[in-house]
């Protein structure tokens, strides 16, 4: 089995979230995908940046919807990274990546971009959003699409079937064998989100799951050899 590593937000538990000096760890890590999440601000820009506000994770206060670029460009997001948007991470790292739309409205803009950049093989596009994932999928021909789950039950694999998605990438705390079990007859991929511990590897590896998202790097080195 292929088992996917895949850096969340980065490697957001030893460096800034969702800026440059994360992705590039996680490429140096080996994780074989980086994950990043997407926002509009205020001017159209698509912004890497997983909250709807910018507080946690800046020095600087209010929504991202209602800033401009130049805005949060202004702001601290971390040992003195800058808020990039989606297009500077390609040129940072050349790892996969796995694109996760926030906000429903940035679903045409990364659309737009991937199009323009032909990265159908390098950004596979995830949402906790039904209708963001059906949209890409209608507007991008071949992308490869996930739905997210965090409070979910066997409904999700219906949902993911509808929306056209290829992949689950579920709360690993809510992970049951029965959801893994519809999932596989549907011939969906599983991912578990977010492991981080030795008892939450076991459990990836007793359901036999595809790849597992990691806030730390060390995953990937034992998460092969995790009996």
């Amino acid at each position: 089995m292929n088992f996917l590593t895949i850096g969340h937000r980065g490697v957001m538990g030893v460096e800034p979230e969702n800026t440059l000096r994360s992705f590039v760890a996680a490429q140096h890590a080996g994780l074989d995908v980086i994950e990043l999440d997407l926002h509009l601000s205020k001017d159209g820009a698509l912004v890497v940046m997983h909250d709807t506000d910018v507080d946690r994770t800046t020095d600087g206060t209010g929504p991202i919807a209602e800033k401009t670029l130049a805005e949060l460009r202004a702001l601290d997001a971390g040992r003195g990274e800058r808020v990039p948007v989606f297009e500077e991470v390609l040129e940072a790292v050349t790892s996969p990546l796995q694109a996760e739309i926030k906000d429903v409205q940035a679903a045409r803009a990364l659309a737009e971009v991937m199009l323009r950049r032909d990265l159908v093989s390098r950004v596979e596009v995830s949402s906790f959003h039904d209708e963001a994932v059906a949209e890409t999928a209608r507007l991008v021909p071949g992308v490869r699409t996930a739905l997210i789950g965090s409070h979910y039950g066997t409904d999700i694999v219906e949902r993911a079937v509808e929306c056209g998605a290829a992949t689950v990438c579920l709360n690993i705390r809510r992970l049951t064998l029965e959801i893994v079990e519809m999932a596989r007859k549907a011939d969906l991929k599983v991912l578990g989100w977010v492991v981080n511990t030795q008892d939450h590897l076991r459990l990836v590896r007793a359901l036999q799951l595809d790849g597992a998202t990691t806030d730390y790097p060390e995953i990937k080195r034992t998460g092969r050899f995790t009996a």
